[in-house]
């Protein structure tokens, strides 16, 4: 049997009752699979416009969504798509929607690059325009740019944050559907984007970190040790002067040298013996403790000694460095 389609919703022009029922047909989808493929989930955005009145609108009548979901342009990669659009064209629309509270104005679903470059070159923008609510534009929204947008898990891991905060279920399911992962998946990107605002404003994007590194440094910070040394390393000069994935292997390499055991360099050992043999001592020292093993025939007998005089060596210690001005 077919596959229904999830986005039945923003593509058909049923009244908003059934258009609610295809939503919740597709969010219950969402939460029990996962889409099969990025060339499907392309697929399903194309569709939104496919027979659609393509008509032709002034950028500057058009605002941003709701929620990003890209953090930051490459601007090599926009460079490429000005150039193209201004030999060529605009091949495809983009989607925008009535917006919700401006009237005249609209509100872009997807095709935020070549909605800016249209602004660029002073020229009106090619779009399909589609009257839809915000959940059905979040799905559309994260769809789309799933399939086609070259975005980071941590700008992933935001957007996902961001409709989760919307509470539109009690599931996640749109967020499932929206950005096509499994619950294991959206679970780390949440948590990922839980993290201090301090400290992910400040690695921004970085686009060749993935998710098991993200989820390591997460884990580490939340100790709150580790959390302090994270606020005061990213607070400094050398870390200021990285960008892109240079802070966050700086961050992540920082909080977890700090969190070493000391360095066998550091480590001081040495070995005694009385004169006669009887007794002999391994002495270990690595900065913060001295240890203090002995061995051999006496080393009881030593030892409860030691123990019982304890006191009165200390105090010969404390008079020896008053003595010596220590």
């Amino acid at each position: 049997m077919a596959r229904k389609n999830p986005f039945m919703s923003v593509m058909s022009d049923a009244p908003a009752g059934n258009s609610r029922a295809a939503l919740d047909y597709s969010m219950k989808g969402a939460s029990k699979s996962i889409l099969s493929s990025i060339d499907e989930m392309a697929a399903r955005a194309d569709r939104l416009l496919e027979g659609e009145t393509v008509v032709e609108l002034e950028p500057n009548l058009i605002d941003g969504s709701f929620i990003r979901d890209r953090l930051e342009d490459d601007e090599q990669e926009f460079a490429e798509l000005l150039n193209a659009i201004s030999e060529r064209g605009q091949d495809s629309p983009i989607l925008v929607r009535p917006h919700p509270k401006s009237s005249g104005r609209y509100m872009v679903v997807f095709g935020h690059r070549r909605l800016r470059a249209a602004d660029v070159l002073k020229r009106k923008v090619r779009a399909v325009v589609k009257d839809l609510k915000d959940s059905d534009h979040l799905v559309a929204q994260g769809q789309e740019n799933s399939a086609r947008a070259n975005l980071s898990f941590f700008e992933k891991a935001m957007f996902a944050r961001e409709i989760a905060r919307l509470q539109f279920d009690g599931d996640n399911a749109i967020v499932l559907s929206a950005l096509s992962v499994d619950k294991a998946t959206l679970s780390k990107m949440l948590a990922v984007a839980s993290m201090p605002n301090e400290v992910l404003n400040t690695i921004g994007a970085a686009k060749g970190i993935g998710r098991d590194r993200w989820y390591e440094l997460k884990t580490l910070l939340e100790r709150p040790s580790n959390l302090e040394k994270a606020i005061a390393f990213i607070d400094g000069e050398a870390f200021q002067s990285l960008a892109g994935d240079d802070r966050f292997n700086a961050l992540l390499s920082h909080i977890k040298a700090s969190g070493r055991t000391i360095t066998p360099k550091q480590i001081r050992a040495s070995k005694w013996a009385s004169d006669d043999k009887s007794v002999a001592a391994d002495l270990r020292s690595d900065g913060r403790t001295y240890t203090l093993a002995l061995k051999a025939k006496d080393a009881v007998g030593f030892g409860d000694y030691l123990s019982e005089n304890l006191t009165d060596l200390y105090n010969a210690y404390r008079s020896r460095n008053v003595q010596q001005g220590e």
